[in-house]
């Protein structure tokens, strides 16, 4: 009995999943009811645009202007002559000849050390050339007497020549614990007082020649042709807003930098008033000359691909035209060949059309609004 009831309700259950299947698929291909909505007629409003539609794009105007020939870079400041002072003897501090900052003349003493063992080492080495000197004379007396040799004199001849060098290093050693001045400059903050032992080699104190400094920087490989000496260089640090300084292109490095293709250059720049230090950070600016009526147009409207070109709106329509490009400066790129003054090319949209492709221009190359409202259609105005 039970048996006979399970198979009831799984035959059943089959049964109501057959109809509703049955119900869904009659359902689904029913047609739709209502009549069908009517498509837009061709170039009518609310439809697709028709094949004389104009394509709306972006365009400048290209444009004359004055154009100042010109190139930018970073550098730095370098004194025109910089060393480290350092003893070539080890010794300890006797005197000290400068006041930190100041301006020393060439040759001044700016470090003397304790020099009393060199001292008696000269003097010992000039008594002893003394008595090589006599004993020579002597000799030379002698043998004009016949009482002497050839010999004897010429070994008496070398000993004083043996006398003579000793004096020199004396007196060498004797000036190698006094650190002078090797020419004109500014001293630095020094590191050791009187006093002090100081080793061979030991940083003493460092003098910069600030009255002329080099400007060294780096442009790219591409103005190796532009370079000259004696070029004008204008230089301007943040550390003075507003101020330009002048300078001249000096050297050129024979060597370009394979890693950054880089030419290294040098300027010099007179500072004589000394409101420029070496060490600061400078923006350079090289003027290579002004031209006039230069032809400018933004870089935007190169279509890319191969060869230059853009699309240039005549008569409404797109023109492919090949241009010659020159310099570029500011999103703006110099135009040698292929347009002329005022005309109109696309700078946005370039992809939508084609050659001969009706556009609307819009922006700057738009064309100048009439001031008056474009007139109604018949019966419009009417209110009909």
């Amino acid at each position: 009995m039970k048996k006979n009831i399970r198979f009831g309700v799984v035959a059943l259950a089959l049964a109501g999943m057959a109809g509703l299947g049955y119900y869904a698929y009659t359902a689904n291909r029913s047609p739709a009811t209502g009549p069908a909505a009517p498509s837009a007629a061709p170039g009518k409003p609310g439809g697709a645009p028709g094949p004389g539609f104009p394509t709306a794009v972006e365009a400048a105007r290209v444009t004359a202007s004055n154009f100042v020939d010109d190139v930018t870079a970073v550098g730095t400041l370098k004194s025109n002559e910089s060393v480290v002072l350092r003893p070539e003897v080890a010794g300890r501090v006797a005197a000290i000849g400068f006041k930190d900052g100041a301006v020393v003349p060439k040759g001044v003493e700016l470090v003397s050390l304790d020099a009393a063992i060199q001292q008696a080492e000269l003097q010992q080495a000039k008594a002893t050339l003394a008595l090589a000197k006599s004993s020579y004379e002597r000799n030379v007396e002698l043998l004009g007497k016949k009482f002497l040799s050839q010999q004897a004199l010429d070994t008496s001849a070398a000993t004083l020549k043996v006398q003579e060098a000793a004096v020199q290093l004396a007196e060498a050693k004797l000036a190698k614990t006094r650190v002078k001045a090797p020419f004109r400059g500014m001293v630095g903050l020094r590191n050791v007082s009187v006093g002090d032992y100081v080793k061979e080699g030991q940083d003493l104190i460092n003098i910069e020649d600030i009255g002329t400094l080099r400007v060294d920087f780096k442009l790219p490989e591409t103005y190796l042709g532009r370079l000259n000496k004696g070029q004008a260089v204008e230089v301007a640090t943040d550390a003075r807003p507003g101020e330009r300084f002048k300078a001249q292109l000096d050297a050129i490095d024979p060597l370009v930098d394979q890693g950054g293709r880089a030419i290294a250059a040098r300027a010099r720049l007179d500072n004589a008033a000394g409101k420029l230090r070496p060490g600061m950070f400078v923006r350079v600016r090289l003027v290579f000359g002004e031209r006039q009526g230069v032809l400018m147009m933004p870089e935007q409207a190169v279509v890319p691909g191969g060869q230059p070109a853009v699309f240039k709106v005549v008569d409404g329509k797109a023109k492919l035209a090949k241009v010659k490009l020159g310099v570029r400066r500011a999103a703006l790129v110099e135009v040698t060949e292929g347009l002329a003054e005022g005309d109109v090319v696309v700078t946005a949209g370039q992809l939508k059309i084609k050659e001969g492709a009706a556009v609307r221009p819009v922006g700057d190359g738009a064309p100048p609004a009439t001031g008056s409202a474009p007139a109604a259609p018949a019966g419009m105005a009417a209110g009909k």
